[in-house]
């Protein structure tokens, strides 16, 4: 006997890096675990009309600008789901409007909260490592350690491309590379590949839609209107530079961390601090409105 198949539309909604979650209660399906807000799609309704219904009706808001975030098809002992998520920004006008139980955890937090299996996959591109490494040599990925990604600069050429073959599924999930060298790479290496690198460029000649759905992105940033580029046209986080003085690009004018951090407030995805970082300034950089940190030699 074939097992049903039901269609669920799911929200991730953001706010200042942090993800909405809700509690099942035991009584419901994957019950006693936690959740993300949304419902079953009805007969003659698109997954993203469900989507916003659902947020209006569980979560008491309504939020018009929604992106496509990935489709999941997850197969449990008694039934077949098809997850739909769309995730949206929630603007700080609307926070005293959320219905309870609903309550807000940080990416880490994410990672020990007791989400049914097929939220695995969500998790897991939600919560970013701290730091990112930044290299043009490839074996530079047998030295990361556990909270690190590497973003491979390069120009992709076609021996780089050879290069890059060499590598397990397991390295290149540790990896980021540019758009460019992405769309060279095969479908294998695609699937497996950490996230997708957008220069400033890049991120500025963007298109409503132009994101591959269930990807994530992060954006080379340098500007507020290009970190609200960013932001709108979906990525998932923002490389902010140059913060301090480099050695690589000394001609480029510093932010400074008063400016990183007015900056980093004005969006509600992880900003990532690049520039002249050390190390230590991990604590620093969070301090000042940073998820993260990236850098050349400080790994």
């Amino acid at each position: 006997m074939s097992k049903p198949t039901i269609h669920v539309a799911i929200a991730i909604l953001l706010h200042q890096d942090k993800v909405l979650v809700g509690w099942r209660e035991a009584k419901q399906h994957q019950g006693n675990k936690h959740e993300f807000p949304g419902g079953k799609v009805e007969e003659g309704e698109s997954p993203l009309a469900a989507c916003r219904r659902e947020i209006y009706e569980e979560v008491g808001i309504g939020l018009q600008d929604w992106h496509a975030f990935d489709v999941i098809r997850h197969e449990y002992d008694d039934v077949i789901v098809n997850l739909h998520l769309f995730h949206a920004i929630v603007p700080s006008a609307l926070l005293n409007e959320i219905q309870q139980p609903w309550r807000w955890y940080s990416r880490d937090e994410l990672l020990s909260l007791n989400f049914p299996k097929a939220n695995q996959a969500m998790i897991k591109r939600l919560h970013w490592a701290h730091q990112i490494k930044i290299s043009d040599r490839l074996n530079a990925l047998d030295a990361l350690k556990l909270d690190q990604l590497m973003y491979w600069r390069v120009e992709g050429t076609q021996a780089q491309i050879i290069e890059i073959s060499g590598l397990s599924v397991e390295k290149l999930s540790k990896l980021i590379v540019n758009i460019e060298l992405y769309q060279q790479l095969n479908s294998i290496q695609q699937q497996a590949i950490s996230a997708i690198h957008l220069k400033q460029s890049q991120v500025m000649a963007l298109m409503q839609g132009d994101l591959i759905t269930g990807k994530r992105y992060i954006a080379a940033c340098h500007d507020l209107v290009s970190m609200k580029q960013a932001e709108k046209m979906g990525c998932d986080a923002i490389l902010l530079s140059p913060v301090l003085a480099t050695e690589t690009h000394p001609e480029a004018r510093a932010l400074g961390w008063e400016q990183f951090k007015n900056l980093a407030v004005q969006v509600e995805i992880p900003v990532f601090a690049l520039g002249g970082m050390q190390a230590g300034d991990l604590l620093t950089a969070q301090q000042q409105g940073a998820y993260g940190i990236a850098g050349i030699r400080f790994l």
